[in-house]
């Protein structure tokens, strides 16, 4: 199936006015400027603290963050409430700002996590983002309470016009027991889930093909599946809602285009490339926003 026909476009996404505008400008007044979505997330530091970035001086500096979504053209920069008051101004109108809500540590176990509220809707009218992101973490023994957090987000969200960015994560032991939140059934099911509550956008994890993990995840995924094929199932699985994929952990920069020119080709909308861009100098920073804007100009929207 051709790109365009799995591919969900703005047209179809049936927002609001404010959503819609705001949308208008990650997708066509900023980064590529395309259609596509080019993101910088540094929500690493709560979520993982300060390991991120000890192997990478420059990067304990937010604002090098910030200053390569602006010289590196990204379509917007992600963060927690904290970085957002302390170095945006600087940036406020030159980089479209995407206001993370919630957000927890590594600290405790992943057994039964949920990420709570640090931020509200109003902090990102106030601030001047364009959208906020939510992490839901899907298959949690706590998602009740993960489910009914979200709703009075996006209700604050509907209220104001801001596109919900999800962070849609597969985790808890039962995803474990199913082959492990990286698998196609797990990474399917969140993109669903996003889907269902809500989402506008959905951040996902590209899946990983492992036959001996598949073998304990419900029959009906338990076929031969190629990561073309699990990618396509998983953009299909979040219908009308734009779907973009993460860079993952540093590592290979030809291996981490390579997947996503595969994501870009089977209908996602953007990537979001957090570790993989800012944990090296800013020239080698640089020259990887060239390369991811090289390939997004392949899939305008």
């Amino acid at each position: 199936m051709a790109t365009q026909e799995i591919r969900a476009h703005l047209d179809q996404l049936n927002l609001s006015t404010g959503k819609k505008a705001r949308l208008y400008r990650l997708l066509y007044g900023a980064g590529p400027a395309n259609g596509t979505l080019m993101i910088l997330p540094i929500d690493q530091g709560l979520e993982h603290g300060p390991r991120d970035f000890l192997d990478a001086p420059e990067s304990q500096d937010p604002a090098f963050q910030f200053r390569i979504a602006l010289d590196g053209h990204f379509s917007a920069i992600a963060c927690q409430i904290g970085l957002a008051e302390k170095y945006y101004a600087d940036y406020a109108g030159q980089v479209p700002l995407i206001l993370k809500l919630n957000g927890k540590t590594e600290i405790p176990s992943d057994d039964e996590p949920i990420s709570p509220l640090n931020a509200s809707v109003e902090d990102a009218v106030r601030l001047g983002a364009d959208a906020v992101g939510y992490t839901l973490y899907v298959g949690s023994p706590r998602q009740d309470e993960d489910f009914e957090q979200f709703r009075r987000v996006r209700e604050d969200a509907d209220r104001y016009g801001l596109p919900v960015v999800v962070w849609s994560y597969p985790r808890g032991a039962a995803i474990e027991q199913k082959g492990g939140r990286d698998s196609i059934y797990a990474i399917d099911y969140a993109a669903r889930v996003a889907q269902e509550l809500g989402a506008d956008v959905i951040k996902l994890n590209v899946p990983k093909i492992d036959p001996a993990r598949l073998a304990h995840a419900p029959k009906a995924y338990q076929r031969e599946w190629t990561l073309e094929s699990a990618v396509q199932q998983i953009i299909r699985s979040a219908g009308r809602s734009l779907v973009i994929f993460a860079g993952g952990e540093k590592g290979s920069q030809e291996s981490a285009l390579e997947k996503a020119r595969l994501c870009m080709e089977c209908g996602a909308t953007g990537l979001i490339f957090g570790r993989n861009v800012w944990q090296q100098s800013y020239h080698d920073a640089m020259t990887l926003s060239e390369q991811i804007h090289q390939l997004l100009a392949n899939y305008p929207g």
